[in-house]
């Protein structure tokens, strides 16, 4: 499955990272396509077995990434974006994906601040998330969150494509 999925991971990431840089939205005219045509590949190629592969993909990304969409730390653009790829790698690889996207997306949003000249402000918002996750749980933090027009935030199709292209390495080594 691995070589039937690095193209079309590859172009969409592409894409997806253009739009998010661009525009700071990841479309549903790429993504849901996507995941269509992974669920596709994968019963064409795998019959039933294939199809419950690509599902624990999906749920794999989409599940890990919904957390933080529900925290106000994520669009919904890159939940959508992680289960698609998640369906065309599987739950394994994209578990692995994960980890290196969280990764990339610390080192991007440290190079982010720094170049916006907001660094020890997103440091500082960082440690009022985790001071307000450790007083209230994990519940959206009031004012660092995406829905909060005055919070800094990143594009992160950067960070997912970066994650998802290393798993791809890792998984093949």
């Amino acid at each position: 499955m691995h070589s039937i999925a690095w193209w079309p991971t590859l172009a969409v990431l592409f894409v997806a990272t253009l739009t998010d840089l661009r525009d700071r939205r990841i479309p549903n005219w790429l993504v849901v396509p996507f995941l269509i045509a992974g669920l596709g590949v994968s019963v064409f190629a795998n019959g039933a077995a294939g199809l419950g592969h690509s599902v624990l993909g999906l749920l794999v990304g989409g599940v890990a990434t919904g957390v933080f969409y529900l925290l106000g730390g994520m669009g919904m653009g890159d939940v959508k974006l992680c289960a698609a790829v998640g369906v065309w790698v599987g739950p394994n690889q994209m578990a692995l994906a994960l980890v290196a996207i969280a990764l990339a997306g610390g080192g991007l949003a440290i190079l982010w601040a720094w170049s916006k000249g907001i660094l020890a402000d997103s440091l500082g918002s960082t440690g009022t998330l985790l001071a307000g996750f450790g007083k209230q749980g994990l519940r959206p933090h009031a004012e660092v969150n995406l829905k909060n027009a005055k919070a800094h935030s990143i594009p992160y199709a950067p960070a997912i494509a970066l994650g998802t292209i290393f798993s791809f390495f890792m998984v093949g080594a």
